[in-house]
């Protein structure tokens, strides 16, 4: 087969259930390196393979600090006991890195670099916080924020929850439309638990305090009247007195939850998929990857989708699922309203506000979830898309096999 006409197909996808991202969460007692190393073994034992098989594992993974630190992907390859000449890298492209993570494999195998690459993430947020670089930044390590990125921006960049304050102000969303949207992803998401449509791609994880097999963060039961008295989030003086315009809407209840998990997907060209004798699910169709406002910060995936239909020449209704990452439910209702989409069509056994957004995981995470809701309905086309730290977004289109 020619260069030319490789093609790039997703044969398995497993992850973790979602543990809550705090002290005593499902998933806090197991290092990440170990949550990580149990994907990648799962993978393999599922399809029959051999580590030597692999040519390379890429991980995504945000915070890179203490537990997560030192190439993180390469210690889960040794942590799973994978041959030691398989390679392997960690990627931050902050929420999107683990579908940076699938660009970069697939991308690898329809170049001839590869034939079986596993990507996948990690992300453990009860062991290594969210701020954590903030934080030791703060203890004398020195700031990311650099005097020539200050001169840039002098008022100061925001943190996520601003920024999506910011988009709900523009879009002129209310509270209520974001508890609603959020009530339902839980809705969506306990209703897909209930039927075991998350069954094909959940590892159960072991733990000293027993058996996880289902995700912590699903709230059955979540209603817009019960979330609608949950205090506002990000509201500070500072913030308040520099956006006096903000409504100040964004509560725990509207935002993804801190979340503990893992993920990966099995990559391969469809000639080696077939050598194997293992079955192409799906062929990776198109990519994109932009970066935007690093203010507004949130609004990439919509400027990554109009760039990724005109790539593929296909148009919003061509597709029949889209998986928009709910880090606030700000993002993916802008989103929506932005580029025509289907409501239907979005999140339909959830999102992240439901079974969480551990960072580095949610690339492969969504990829999965995509991949069996296509599955499920016998649908072609599916769209993937992140909002990423400092203004960016991937966006992947897949086609069922």
């Amino acid at each position: 087969m020619s260069i030319a006409a490789r093609t790039a197909v997703i044969v398995d996808a497993v992850r973790t259930p979602s543990g809550r991202g705090k002290p005593g969460g499902a998933l806090s007692g197991i290092h990440p390196v170990d949550l990580a190393a149990r994907v990648l073994r799962a993978v393999l034992e599922r399809n029959g393979l051999d580590s030597t098989q692999v040519d390379d594992v890429l991980l995504g993974c945000v915070s890179q600090v203490g537990e997560q630190a030192m190439n993180i992907a390469r210690q889960a390859v040794l942590a799973a006991g994978f041959d030691e000449r398989v390679p392997a890298t960690t990627i931050d492209r902050q929420c999107g890195s683990s579908q940076q993570a699938a660009h970069f494999a697939a991308q690898g195998v329809m170049a001839g670099q590869y034939d079986i690459v596993i990507a996948g993430g990690v992300e453990s947020m009860s062991r290594v916080p969210l701020g954590a670089a903030t934080t030791l930044a703060a203890s004398g390590a020195g700031s990311p924020f650099s005097p020539g990125l200050r001169a840039r921006y002098p008022e100061g960049l925001v943190n996520q929850g601003v920024s999506a304050e910011l988009i709900a102000e523009r879009w002129g969303l209310s509270r209520a439309d974001l508890d609603a949207f959020a009530a339902e992803s839980h809705e969506r998401a306990a209703e897909a638990q209930a039927q075991g449509r998350f069954l094909s791609q959940l590892l159960p994880v072991v733990t000293d305090a027993g058996e996880v097999a289902v995700d912590e963060t699903v709230r059955p039961g979540t209603t817009t009247a019960g979330l609608a008295g949950l205090p506002a989030a990000f509201r500070t003086e500072e913030m308040a007195t520099r956006f006096p315009d903000v409504d100040w809407r964004i509560t725990p209840g509207n935002s993804s939850p801190l979340t503990d998990g893992a993920s990966a997907v099995v990559i391969m060209s469809e000639q080696k998929a077939l050598e194997l004798g293992l079955t192409p699910r799906a062929r990776f169709h198109a990519f994109a990857v932009v970066g935007d406002d690093p203010l507004m910060m949130l609004t990439g995936p919509i400027p990554a989708t109009r760039r990724i239909l005109e790539r593929s020449g296909l148009r919003i209704d061509d597709l029949d699922a889209y998986e928009v990452n709910e880090a606030f439910a700000s993002v993916p209702l802008a989103w929506a309203a932005e580029v025509g989409a289907d409501a239907a069509k979005l999140n339909p056994w959830g999102g992240a506000i439901a079974l969480g957004h551990a960072l580095g995981s949610s690339g492969t995470r969504l990829l999965g979830t995509l991949l069996a809701s296509l599955e499920a309905t016998g649908g072609r086309y599916g769209l993937q898309t992140m909002c990423e730290g400092g203004g960016m977004a991937n966006a992947t289109i897949i086609e069922r096999l």
